[in-house]
Order: C-alpha cells, then structure tokens, then sequence
C-alpha cells in the first residue's frame, strides 16, 4: 500500500513538473514569435515561471468549489501555477472551474495544451477540472456580464479567485475600450486598470485577486478615478514591490517599477497589510513588515495616494515629511509643467541664440543644481523663434525651480531639481520644455535664497526617499509635488544661505538640509 502511494506521488509530482516546465518553454517561444510592433500594440508581456509560482502561492480560497478567472490568460502560465499549488495543498477542493480569456490565436494553441495538462494535474489529485478558453474581448464580455447583457456572454458568471498580468497600454479618449470602460463609471488611460476593474466586478464577495502589474496606478493624476474605483471594491492584503525595474520581465526589457497584490473584495478595512520588497524573487535580503492599512492608504488623502513602505526606515522618512509646516499654498507657489512641447514648435525651434530668440530650457540643461545654458554638447535647440501669436509658450524672466519630470536610469534620484537664475541667463523671455516642471511665484518675485533652499529641499536623500514610497516609475507628476508637504519660508531661506555658486555633493548637502530643515 506505502509503495502504491508513493508511485502515485510520483507520478503527480512529475505531471506538476510537466506542466509548469512546458508553460516556461512555451513562454520563450513564443516570446520569440510574437512580432514586437504587435506586442506593443496588444500589451503582451508574458508571465515568467517564477513569478507566475510566487503569486499563485497568495491565494488563500479553501472552498470546495473553486471557480477561477485568468483574463488576457496568454500562454497559460498563471493558470497552470495557480493550478498546481492548489493541487499541492493538504486540502484540496472536490472541483475547479477555470475560465480564460484569450483573443490572439498563436497563444490559444498553446493555451489548449496548457489546460490539457492542468486537467492531468487536477485527476492527478483527485480533483474534477472543468476549464474553458473563451476568444473574446475580456473588457466587452466582463462588462456585458454584469451589466445585464446577455447576447454576449450568455450568463453571468462570477468567481472566487482572479490571477492576471493585465494587458500594458494606454487607451486613448475616443477608442473603444475606454468607452466600455466609461459605461460602468471609469474614466482610466490605461488597459491594465480597465482589465483590473472589471476583474474586480467580476469576484464574489469575498473573493481574491492577485496581480502583477506596473506600480504607475499608485499615484498621479490620471489615476486618481481608479483608485477611488477599485478601492470602493477592493482591499489589499498583500503588496511586494519589485525594486529592479528590469527584473521580474528581464526577457522583455521593461523599465517600469512591477508590483505583485492580493487583494479581497469586501467593504470592510482589514487592519493589517503585508508589505515587502526586493530586487527580484532570488534575492535573499527580502523587506518585509506588517502594516496599517490606513498607513498605506491614508483616509484623509484627497488622491488616495498607495504609499509602500516595506521597512520600518520608510515610517521615520514620512513622519519627517509630513510633519513639515508648509504646503504650497502656504508658500505662495504652484508648481506647472513646461509649455514646448517640441515636436509641435517645431519650426520655431533654433540650435543658437539669436536676437529674435529666447532661451528654450531642457533637461540636459539642469546641471550641478543650477541651469547651464546654452549647451552646446546636447543635440537639442537652444533657443526657440520669439514669433507674434506664440507669445503663451513663454513665461516671464524669473528665478524659477525646475525639475526634470523624468529621471534617467543612471541618476540616483528620482527628483532632480535646479535654479533657474536669470542673471546667468540674458534675456527678457524664456521657455520651459514639457520634460520640466517648475515652482513660481503665484503674485510676486520668488527671491533667489528662497528658490536655492526649496532645490535643496528637492535634492535631497529624504524627499527622495519619500517619494519613492508612492511612486514607482520615473515620471515625476506636477500633483506629487503639489502634495508634498515643505519647509517654513523662514527654513528655506535659511537653507538657501548655506548654498553658494554651486551645490555640494549629495552627502554634504543631505547633512545641510538636515541641519537647516529638520534640526533648526
């Protein structure tokens, strides 16, 4: 009898084997096939084995009954990873229903194979599989489902679990999806919010989600109305932040900040959120706390801004920033977002500075803390053709704080800021491209001193550090900066005097502002 049980383990683990190596070679295959313009436009980017493993091991469902959803379900390889670790449990469900949704026909053939082998694995285990590929669009066929649209579905079906490394592309205001999207109440600007939404519709009380997918949601403007949106659904349990944004898709070069959640679908604030974080899913020095989620997720945040803090380092950082005195209205500043965009003034654009000219600033001009110009190392204009009717692309000759809203991948801080000191640059006019935000004064002059500390402020380890707890992706949004709280006038000018012709280095300059702003 022992040994019958143990030709029977075998033989299980060998199909659980089976499955999840076929799906990782299925995976790089058609990887290999897929033609990246087409990618690009679908938002394909396949799950690797590893991180499909990780996030099946989330789900917490016990029912005896267990009905599955894996929307854009590609190759199957979510599918298949959530399938074996429920069939590696002690105690296993009497049945499993798998619904997937899959348009593209290249990754249907390979899903059917994939299901086949699931089905063995379930037998295997004694579990009754029942799984069906639905080659519809997921937004049109989930929206139609419980909207009471029958045509298309032909029922309305509904889940205890959801897996899903949604779709990534953006969605533009006149197209399809974000009409579907706006029919149940969503305005959003990306697919994989508008996949994440419908999923959450989809779940029965009570029911999980775990998702892969970029950390952008977090925070800004743009996806402020999800945010209320799902979270009127939705509450987390879990969050693990990849910190490397080119580790958990490596294959496919993607740059973006990744984060992996499980979330309930119920009303009620769980008091507990499980946060951690690491560099990918082999690196041995994981971060890992438990957290409020009233921490995570702040109930008197207008933006309701999703801040991971997966150490307690992080709690010290954002008690120092939140306790500041100022807002920007309390300063008298605002902060816009550079008028040129380049590729539309594209005739007024000049290399040189010329007497009908006014200086065009970029990124590549902010150096050391201040801006140099002209820069005749960069490929980019100088200069931008003062033409009557354009005169709203300008602003006036002021001292002003840029910073890039973009960070490149070298700089060691997502926020670069720098003084733009109109003595070091003559001209009566100046224009500011789209890759800059800047701080103005709303009725007056911003004084030289002043704009010296708040680029202090802006450089410096703490606020970077703050920010990057809610925000993961290079992009640095004029609403962050308008929600950060700042210094007393009376600090930043005091700041301002301690910095000279030129800044001073990072650690030099993180113990100035320490002493100016947070010691003072």
């Amino acid at each position: 009898m022992n040994t019958q049980i143990k030709v029977l383990e075998q033989t299980i683990k060998a199909d659980e084997n089976l499955l999840l190596s076929s799906i990782e070679v299925a995976r790089r295959e058609v990887t290999l096939q897929l033609d990246s313009r087409r990618r690009a436009l679908m938002g394909q980017f396949l799950t690797p084995l590893s991180v499909a493993i990780f996030m099946a091991d989330m789900f917490k469902c016990r029912k005896s009954f267990i009905r599955i959803l894996d929307p854009g379900a590609g190759v199957g390889s979510l599918s298949a990873a959530l399938i074996v670790s429920i069939c590696r449990r002690h105690q296993r469900p009497k049945v499993i229903a798998l619904t997937t949704y899959e348009i593209d026909p290249l990754l249907n053939t390979y899903l059917h194979k994939t299901l086949d082998l699931c089905r063995r694995v379930s037998e295997d285990a004694g579990i009754q599989f029942e799984a069906r590929i639905v080659d519809q669009d997921f937004l049109e066929a989930g929206i139609s489902s419980f909207t009471g649209d029958l045509f298309i579905t032909g029922e309305k079906e509904r889940f205890d679990c959801a897996i899903l490394n949604p779709p990534y592309r953006k969605i533009h205001t006149k197209s399809r999806e974000r009409k579907l999207l706006q029919s149940i109440g969503l305005e959003t600007t990306n697919l994989y919010t508008g996949f994440l939404a419908v999923t959450a519709k989809l779940l029965v009380p009570g029911g999980e989600m775990v998702a892969i997918t970029p950390r952008s949601f977090c925070n800004g403007l743009y996806f402020e109305p999800f945010r209320y949106f799902f979270l009127k659904e939705m509450q987390f349990r879990r969050i693990h932040v990849f910190d490397s944004r080119n580790r958990a898709f490596a294959d496919d070069g993607i740059l973006q900040e990744n984060i992996v959640f499980q979330a309930i679908k119920s009303p009620a604030i769980n008091d507990k959120v499980i946060v951690s974080s690491s560099l990918d899913l082999n690196d041995s020095n994981l971060k890992i706390r438990k957290t409020d989620h009233t921490d995570l997720i702040r109930p008197d945040d207008p933006h309701l801004f999703i801040r991971i803090v997966p150490d307690s380092n992080g709690d010290s950082i954002r008690n120092m920033i939140e306790k500041l005195d100022s807002n920007l209205r309390d300063l008298g500043l605002a902060v816009s977002t550079g008028r040129i965009v380049d590729f539309r003034a594209k005739h007024l654009l000049r290399p040189c500075p010329d007497e009908n000219t006014a200086p065009l600033i970029y990124p590549c001009h902010l150096r050391g803390g201040f801006v140099e110009w002209p820069n005749y190392q960069t490929r980019k204009p100088n200069a931008i053709l003062l033409e009557p009717g354009a005169e709203e692309l300008f602003v006036s000759q002021k001292c002003y704080v840029l910073v890039k809203r973009f960070s490149a991948k070298e700089e060691r801080r997502r926020i670069v800021a720098a003084v733009y000191d109109p003595r070091r640059v003559p001209a009566y006019k100046v224009a500011f491209e789209n890759h800059l935000n800047y701080y103005h004064a709303l009725d007056s002059e911003l004084p030289l001193t002043r704009a010296k500390g708040l680029a202090a402020f802006l450089n410096s380890t703490i606020v970077d550090s703050y920010f990057r707890q809610f925000s993961g992706h290079t992009q640095v949004n004029a609403t962050d900066l308008r929600c950060l709280r700042y210094p007393s006038w009376h600090k930043l000018e005091f700041l301002g005097r301690r910095i000279g012709k030129i800044f001073p280095p990072q650690d030099e300059l993180d113990r100035i502002v320490k002493e100016a702003i947070y010691n003072g």
